[in-house]
């Protein structure tokens, strides 16, 4: 059963169904839907065991998942699954979840973007024991509204400028986003009895936004074919002891944002698309989007989404941190695109 609205999704989980066996996350804000996983295991209470399970784990042994579902706790305490698959591995896992005759164990599936024919999708979407919900990417146009309304629960109040600033910075993920603002509160010594206004002051102060124009000059260097700024920039990031996975996000939705653009561009042009995008694209970067889509195709843009979110899923998995990990496959573009010239 598909939830379309995120009140709806996150009510299901804070106050859960026992009919309802599994929750499928999916959609392209991976951090958005893994967000909505750990309220599952919020709601589950601080003393539960959650169990973890890959996709892999589970086509080779679809029984599994129905078995941890039905097991209890060494401690006798509440018990929850937790799922990172990709595609349609899970598929059959979930069918014999399903057909279990019991299940008390609730399950969360983080699956990344499915596709409209995904059969684990159909799956979810045909059964009233599956809550499915599909989580995107905010437009940069939902940056005033989206954290103001994280920082009001915090004692926060933060003007359209700043809050620009802080959902560039951490290129539209939620998850960065909260920590940020988390940081933010305990600086200001800021709750819900005394709230605080955010300045851009305070950002410089405690250094929140700083990501911003290092990640953004990457991602361009990448994409222009750049490769000595693709390497400075790399080294520089390294050197600060930067994040790996806000930037490999930050590059997946600026190519969803080419995508969109090129796919207009194909039928009326590249100056009246980017015209067309009003003011969801800034005006500083309307050049260097336009030089973008000059050396891009559709079908090479869409390579490019599904390399990125595959090396954002191997990051995340292996749980390493910094630039290492994506540098090479951010090299292997840059080359790409100087050859595209």
């Amino acid at each position: 059963m598909k939830l379309d609205k995120r009140p709806q999704i996150e009510r299901a989980l804070d106050q859960r169904d026992p009919a309802v066996r599994c929750f499928l996350l999916y959609g392209p804000d991976e951090a958005s839907s893994r967000a909505l996983a750990d309220r599952l295991g919020s709601a589950m209470g601080s003393d539960a065991e959650r169990v973890d399970l890959d996709g892999a784990t589970l086509a080779r042994d679809p029984a599994l998942l129905a078995d941890e579902a039905a097991s209890t706790s060494l401690f006798g305490g509440a018990r929850w699954i937790r799922v990172r698959a990709s595609g349609d591995e899970a598929t059959e896992a979930v069918e014999a979840l399903l057909s279990a005759p019991q299940a008390g164990n609730p399950v969360a599936i983080v699956a990344g973007a499915l596709k409209p024919a995904s059969k684990l999708l159909k799956l979810a979407l045909a059964s009233p024991a599956v809550s499915a919900f599909a989580s995107y990417l905010p437009d940069v146009r939902e940056a005033g509204p989206l954290v103001a309304g994280m920082a009001a629960p915090l004692g926060l109040r933060v003007a359209a400028d700043v809050a620009r600033r802080i959902f560039d910075a951490a290129a539209g993920d939620r998850a960065v986003m909260a920590r940020e603002l988390e940081k933010i509160a305990a600086f200001l010594d800021a709750g819900p009895d005394a709230p605080r206004d955010v300045e851009g002051a305070t950002l410089d102060a405690i250094g929140a936004g700083e990501g911003e124009s290092s990640a953004a000059a990457l991602i361009d260097a990448v994409l222009t074919g750049n490769l000595r700024g693709t390497v400075d920039e790399l080294r520089q990031l390294a050197e600060s002891g930067e994040d790996g996975v806000p930037l490999v996000r930050a590059m997946h939705r600026r190519l969803l944002q080419l995508a969109a653009l090129r796919g207009e561009a194909d039928r009326s042009g590249i100056e009246s698309a980017i015209a067309g995008a009003g003011k969801s694209l800034f005006w500083k970067e309307k050049p260097i989007v336009e030089a973008e889509l000059r050396r891009w195709s559709s079908a090479d843009l869409a390579m490019l989404v599904e390399r990125i979110t595959a090396a954002q899923a191997q990051l995340l998995e292996s749980g390493s941190a910094g630039t290492m990990g994506p540098s090479q496959e951010l090299l292997t573009i840059a080359r790409a695109a100087t050859r595209a010239r």
